[in-house]
């Protein structure tokens, strides 16, 4: 036996196992996963992030939009003789559009009719609801209690009105540019 290892070279066969993937190639595997999940995980942040400033831009816009037509109801329906000129002033200066081109040709009368009937008239919202968006304008559902006073007369029933009143968003405040009443 010893002559066989003499006549083979003297050397026994070795085989050398090389590795499938060099150490740099693991190295460029890794990095490349590790910078796709770091850009999958920033787009899903800023995803994320977007929706909830949209989320917090709609939800701002539909408050502006509710407790503008609450006011516009109250200032609508609250009169009082006295000072009804100002009152007429505050209903235009809340308006736009059509309604206020309306209001501003039946202001007048408006203020002559109250203080002929010697109107004491007391407005409040009770509830308020935004029933329809469509970009800068809105459509809410208004609840208004309209209490009166007559001088000549001792306290009268409360009158429930429903109001649809529609704003636009004008800058930073929204205005009135519908009013109807809902039976």
């Amino acid at each position: 036996m010893a002559d066989d290892a003499a006549t083979s070279g003297g050397e026994p066969d070795v085989v050398y196992l090389r590795p499938l993937q060099s150490h740099t190639q693991v190295e460029r595997i890794a990095m490349v996963v590790g910078l796709v999940t770091g850009v999958l995980l920033a787009g899903l942040v800023g995803w994320l992030g977007f929706t909830a400033y949209e989320a917090h831009n709609l939800e701002a816009q539909r408050n502006l939009f509710v407790q503008s037509a609450r006011d516009a109801a109250e200032d609508l329906l609250t009169v009082d003789y006295r000072h009804a000129d100002a009152d007429a002033q505050r209903i235009l200066d809340s308006a736009t559009g059509k309604f206020h081109d309306s209001f501003a040709r039946r202001k007048q009368s408006y203020v002559d009719n109250a203080q002929r009937m010697r109107s004491k008239l007391v407005a409040t919202a009770t509830d308020a609801g935004l029933e329809s968006r469509n970009g800068d304008q809105g459509k809410v559902l208004v609840a208004v209690t309209v209490r009166s006073s007559d001088p000549a007369q001792a306290q009268q029933e409360p009158h429930f009105w429903r109001l649809r009143v529609t704003v636009k968003k004008m800058g930073d405040v929204a205005k009135v540019s519908d009013v109807v009443f809902v039976s």
